[in-house]
């Protein structure tokens, strides 16, 4: 009898404790492999690129590239990769932006192993996973959003502008941004112009006012001042 095909699968978490955790359970599992792993959503987008997970497992909040963009441009460009949010948020606007950035499950970090593992199965098989905690707030507020789309100041930037803004926003200088980006410095410069430009920002603060309120990046107050001063 011709064994079963095992669900690929690649880890993207920045904290290495929950990652090795994660993979140690998941190693048991004779119907899984991990295949990669990855601590920051640019690192993640790259190893699906070279390998072609069936899953990606994705944590939302990482640094270079958050959850919610590495989605985007993991499922945009290879459609046949299902991601799975893997999160401890349960409010309603990141979960709503993992899905509408084409993830096709979202597990909340405090579930049981068991839900975990029966996500990865779901997916693959082609379905939607949702923990059944967030379910009905979740389908209620993604109908809305896809309604009003337009709604988040983020909608009018390119897919490489929300890259710009999150990088600006953890506290990385033009000549940082352009190196990791392989872009030179007025590249940065001109395109940081027009993101402010876009969103009516007047400062750095005011980039990083709305990084955070859209969920690019979360709060801290060490970060704003290192970010206001990097430029």
């Amino acid at each position: 009898m011709q064994e079963s095909k095992r669900i690929r699968v690649l880890l993207a978490e920045d904290h290495a404790i929950v990652r090795e955790g994660l993979r140690s359970l998941l190693e048991k599992q004779p119907e899984i492999e991990i295949v990669c792993e990855a601590e920051d959503g640019r690192a993640a987008v790259e190893r699906a690129r070279e390998l072609l997970p069936d899953v990606v497992i994705m944590d939302i909040t990482m640094p270079k590239l958050n959850g919610v963009e590495a989605t985007r441009q993991i499922t945009e460009e290879i459609p046949q990769i299902k991601v799975i949010a893997l999160s401890v948020h349960s409010n309603r606007s990141f979960v709503a932006d993992m899905l509408e950035a084409g993830a096709v499950g979202y597990v909340l970090k405090e579930c049981l192993f068991d839900e975990f593992v029966q996500a990865i199965h779901a997916v693959s098989a082609g379905k939607t996973y949702l923990s059944s905690r967030i379910t009905g707030v979740v389908v209620e507020d993604y109908i809305k959003r896809l309604v009003n789309v337009s709604d988040s100041p983020l909608s009018s930037l390119t897919s490489r502008e929300r890259e710009v803004l999150q990088l600006v926003a953890e506290g990385k200088s033009t000549k940082q941004i352009a190196l990791e980006l392989h872009v030179s410095t007025k590249t940065i410069d001109a395109g940081r112009r027009k993101i402010m430009g876009k969103l009516n920002a007047n400062t750095i603060v005011d980039l990083i006012k709305i990084a955070i309120v859209e969920n690019l990046v979360s709060f801290d107050l060490d970060r704003v001042t290192t970010a206001a001063m990097a430029v």
